[in-house]
């Protein structure tokens, strides 16, 4: 890693995972707020994770929200057959919620099920489909100018990784690796390493915002893994201002009870549309000012 440093940052927008329907609510979240007069592109650091990486790349670079109003291109399982290896998936998750097991193991063990994916007979081919679909998505090839950081997890050491402008590896493939949950994506080959889903690092990975005096969190898996609140400190401290935006109970039914659910995507996006309004309220006056309470 070597990112950036030195940079002020008055404004920081952290967006999590939340698979496709997840994503899709992001975006159409960001796009109402825009139509509204509040620009989460215009942040002066973006950190993205998993679908976040997606929406972050996406407006980092200035694009329109809007562009994925409907489920156009390849977003959902890159596996031939477009299906997600429930074995697989439900391995990982029994070894994520393991009591006892230290997260370094955890990750560990995880990408171990990651490259017997990656090492599978319909291993590479999943991986090309994979780009093909972020490339779509992301529709643009560079970094931004703009103060962009992308996470991912190395499948071989369990170590995370935080990619920005400076660090060498293209902005599609740090895309498609940090949304490449095993036993949904397979990991993604960079520099003779592979890796996996950055949300394996700290799930919204909201500490790499540490000192941003206006800091707004989208976590679109909020209802499925709650926790406590990130403080709001009194800016005399020289702390921040923190808002947290999360799937109101609409947005939640538009989500389904699967995550990869494609049919959900277009109600997953209207519904994040429809809070728009409201997130508004709660962020126009600190996220056009950077200043005030929220």
């Amino acid at each position: 890693m070597n990112l950036e440093t030195g940079a002020t940052t008055e404004r920081a927008l952290v967006l999590g995972p939340g698979g496709p329907v997840g994503t899709a609510w992001m975006a159409g979240l960001a796009g109402g707020l825009r139509s509204t007069g509040v620009d989460l592109g215009g942040a002066d650091l973006v950190i993205g994770t998993s679908a976040g990486a997606i929406v972050g790349a996406l407006l980092a670079t200035g694009q329109d929200p809007g562009r994925l109003a409907a489920p156009g291109v390849r977003t959902g399982p890159a596996a031939p057959g477009g299906e997600v290896d429930a074995a697989r998936l439900g391995s990982v998750f029994a070894l994520l919620g393991e009591a006892g097991l230290e997260p370094g193991e955890a990750r560990r063990r995880v990408g171990r099920i990651a490259l017997d994916h990656a090492d599978s007979p319909s291993g590479p081919d999943a991986e090309r489909a994979l780009l093909a679909g972020r490339a779509a998505l992301i529709g643009v090839g560079g970094w931004p100018g703009r103060r962009l950081l992308i996470t991912a997890v190395d499948a071989a050491t369990g170590e995370p990784v935080v990619w920005d402008r400076t660090s060498g590896v293209p902005l599609v493939q740090a895309v498609a690796a940090s949304s490449a949950f095993p036993g949904a994506e397979p990991p993604v080959a960079i520099g003779g390493r592979r890796y996996m889903d950055g949300a394996l690092r700290a799930g919204t990975n909201a500490d790499l915002a540490a000192g941003a005096r206006t800091l707004v969190v989208v976590e679109p898996l909020a209802h499925l893994f709650p926790r406590e609140p990130l403080e709001e400190q009194p800016e005399s401290a020289g702390a921040r201002t923190v808002v947290t935006l999360v799937p109101d109970p609409d947005a939640v039914r538009a989500f389904g009870p699967d995550l990869q659910d494609l049919a959900q995507w277009e109600p997953a996006y209207r519904a994040g549309l429809a809070q728009a309004s409201a997130a508004a309220e709660r962020l126009r006056p600190v996220w056009n000012t950077g200043t005030g309470t929220a």
